[in-house]
C-alpha cells in the first residue's frame, strides 16, 4: 500500500518555532520609528504569519507602496540582527519531524517569511537537516502569497496535489493549500484558532505536536 501524503509542506512561524518575542519587538520598533501610537500586544500577535506587506498595510491603514516599504525596512533593521533569534523551537518538534522523515516522507518548509531569514532560523535551531529544501519569498516580496508559493513548490518539485499535505497554524496556510487542491492540517500550538482554521478549509485539526504523524497517516476523509 502506498504511503499517504508522501510530501509534507510545513509553515515556519507558529508551526515549527514560536517567533512571538522577536516579531512583536521588531514591530514595536518600527511603529515607534514611524510615530504611530503603540499597539496592544494582543493585536500585534495577530500579525504573526501574514506577509509583512499585508501587516504594514493594516498598521498604516494605507495601500501606499512607499509607506509600506518604509515600515518593512524599519522592521527589518531590528529583526535581521536581533529579532531573528528571539525565537524558540516548540518542544517535541525534533521527535515529530524524525518520525515523519523516518516514515519515508519528504519534508519541505513553505513559509511567508523571506527565505534568507527562514534558512538562518532553521540552521540556528538545527532543523535544516529534516527538510529537502526551504521555499519562501525574496526580500522584495516575490511569491509572498501562500497559494502562489505552494503552486511554485509543486511545480518545481513535481508534486501532485493528492500527494501533498500543508501543515500550518493560520488561515493563509489553509487557503493557499485549498487553492492548489492540497489538503491542509491546522495546528493549534501556534497563533490560529480552531474557528479560523476550520473556517479557512482545514482538512484536520491537530492539537498536539506528537499527534501529527498519526493524522498525516490517516487515509480517511
Amino acid at each position: 500500500m502506498s504511503l499517504p501524503y508522501p510530501h509534507l509542506f510545513f509553515d515556519l512561524d507558529g508551526t515549527l518555532t514560536d517567533p512571538k518575542e522577536g516579531i512583536v519587538k521588531s514591530l514595536r520598533y518600527a511603529i515607534e520609528k514611524l510615530g504611530i501610537p503603540d499597539i496592544p500586544e494582543s493585536r500585534l500577535t495577530r500579525f504573526i504569519g501574514p506577509p509583512l506587506q499585508d501587516v504594514f498595510s493594516q498598521i498604516l491603514n494605507s495601500d501606499s507602496v512607499t509607506l509600506i516599504q518604509n515600515g518593512i525596512e524599519l522592521y527589518r533593521e531590528r529583526f535581521s540582527t536581533i529579532g531573528l533569534f528571539e525565537n524558540r523551537k516548540y518542544e517535541g518538534i525534533d521527535a515529530m519531524l524524525t518520525e515523519l522523515q523516518s516514515s519515508g516522507r519528504r519534508l519541505w518548509v513553505v513559509t511567508s517569511k523571506p527565505k534568507i531569514y527562514a534558512d538562518r532560523i532553521l540552521k540556528h535551531f538545527e532543523l535544516y537537516p529534516f527538510f529537502e529544501d526551504v521555499y519562501g519569498p525574496d526580500l522584495e516580496g516575490g511569491r509572498r502569497d501562500k497559494a502562489e508559493l505552494i503552486a511554485f513548490v509543486m511545480q518545481q518539485e513535481k508534486v501532485a496535489g493528492r500527494d501533498a499535505l500543508m501543515i500550518g497554524d493560520r488561515s493563509f496556510d489553509m487557503i493557499g493549500a485549498r487553492s492548489n487542491n492540497v489538503r491542509a492540517v491546522g495546528v493549534l500550538w501556534g497563533y490560529g484558532s480552531p474557528s479560523e482554521l476550520t473556517g479557512a478549509g482545514a482538512w484536520k485539526i491537530c492539537k498536539r505536536i506528537p499527534d501529527l504523524p498519526r493524522i498525516v497517516s490517516d487515509r480517511s476523509g
